[in-house]
């Protein structure tokens, strides 16, 4: 059985999150949705065709 290994102390502590705000103007056009967001509006679009 092998001992478990410790970071070096204070190693765990050096990550920092950077948090960016980005201002979208108001007439910006909506962003593109995602692929998972695209495909269920597709086949929503396929039953009501029926």
């Amino acid at each position: 059985m092998t001992a478990e290994h410790a970071p070096r102390p204070g190693r765990t502590w050096e990550t920092t999150v950077a948090r960016v705000e980005v201002a979208v103007p108001d007439d910006a056009p909506d962003p593109r949705p995602n692929r998972a967001t695209r495909r269920a509006l597709a086949r929503t679009a396929r039953k009501a065709a029926r």
